[in-house]
């Protein structure tokens, strides 16, 4: 029986409160309204982003239903939707794509103004699409993907190849897209340079897969956490230090390892003291720094300007720089073209229930990636 039109009870993973637990509920799904898509999520992967909704770092309104690097298939759409139909294998998109904006008119601009970091938690029309017990529980950036059924809008999803595996590509959802566009897409690594990558998580390794794409010649990982390293060097690392190990500062050390050669630096932690290490790693004259990792909201940051006037560059990146609906379907095709494996950023594989597990995983250090099936 079709469900299109109708109220959906499905398994959602709710946040009640900050710092609260997840909760495994029956939520409801309205139907989607105009310009909105229905889609059935089908993987679901877990990223550091939902834990700072979790911890307040990242502004988000509660009840919430976080997640938002997935995968899935449509259900059904709203009104006047021209680019998906029920059926269509999907990614939902935690940066959106208008192409009507400022940003999205511009050929290097991805920050559309449809993107919600600020936790408004609803869509355009001002109201969520899931209730539970009653009340509303609300959307977060753009996605809400820990449940088996979401609403997005039409700018925050994006068809993808019919056969690719919704398990593996829905990590070009955020974290593969986010590492791998921050090498080839915002820094633009050149042959033969020499890479620092701070940060061994996902988006981390896959920073090292972009580099390495790039034709970079040395790429030192950088984490403090040693189990990570064989990771790192099995996706392209060339050599992983632990700045623990050494009494000098982490540029000091790099400077000596490479000659002073480093002419790429990427802070994959979203630290404020690891993203001035890596600025100042980088050559003080042609390096370019990358900040990749999302920084904590509402902080402040310190840093000596002559780090800049000699002459680095300083780089912000959204989401590898891509334009999401644009770009994720071609990055599939990559995928599936085999120039880039995702196998080797996926750890674990848990069924939806286990999410405690997963983010136990994360926090403890022991995995890459886990990705959750529904």
């Amino acid at each position: 029986m079709s469900t299109a039109g109708k109220v959906i009870k499905c398994k959602a993973a709710v946040l009640w409160g900050l710092n609260q637990p997840f909760s495994i509920e029956e939520v409801e799904v309205a139907p989607p309204k105009a310009g909105e898509v229905r889609i059935k999520i089908v993987a679901t992967g877990i990223c550091c982003t939902d834990d700072h909704a979790i911890t307040g770092a990242i502004p988000a309104r509660f009840p919430v239903i976080v997640g938002h690097e997935a995968a899935g298939i449509v259900e059904s759409i709203g009104e006047g939707i021209t680019t998906v139909k029920p059926g269509d294998k999907v990614i939902p998109l935690c940066l959106p794509q208008c192409g009507k904006c400022s940003t999205c008119m511009h050929p290097r601009g991805n920050w559309c103004v449809k993107t919600d970091v600020t936790g408004k938690g609803v869509l355009s029309d001002g109201t969520s699409r899931f209730t539970c017990k009653g009340k509303p529980i609300y959307h977060y950036m753009s996605t809400s993907t820990f449940t088996e059924y979401t609403v997005v809008e039409e700018s925050s999803v994006a068809k993808i190849d019919a056969a690719a595996p919704l398990e593996k590509v829905c990590l070009i959802g955020c974290g593969f897209s986010t590492g791998y566009g921050a090498a080839v897409k915002t820094a633009q690594v050149t042959p033969g340079s020499t890479c620092a990558v701070f940060g061994l998580g996902g988006v981390g390794l896959s920073v090292i897969m972009g580099c390495k794409a790039a034709g970079a010649s040395r790429i030192i990982g950088i984490d403090l956490n040693k189990d990570k390293f064989d990771k790192a060097k099995a996706v392209g690392a060339t050599e992983c230090i632990n700045p623990k190990d050494y009494a000098k500062p982490i540029n000091e050390v790099l400077s000596e390892m490479t000659n002073d050669s480093v002419g790429y630096t990427f802070e994959v932690v979203g630290r404020l003291e690891t993203m001035i290490d890596a600025l100042a790693s980088c050559h003080m004259s042609y390096g370019t720094s990358v900040v990749v990792g999302a920084p904590p909201s509402s902080k402040m940051l310190t840093y000596d300007p002559m780090l800049l006037f000699t002459g680095r560059t300083w780089k912000g990146c959204a989401f590898g720089g891509w334009k999401s609906r644009d770009d994720l379907p071609k990055l599939v095709s990559d995928f599936m073209a085999k120039k880039f494996d995702l196998d080797k950023l996926i750890t674990h594989v848990l069924p939806f229930n286990k999410i405690k597990e997963g983010f136990d995983l994360l926090y403890k250090g022991e995995s890459i990636r886990s990705v959750l099936l529904m």
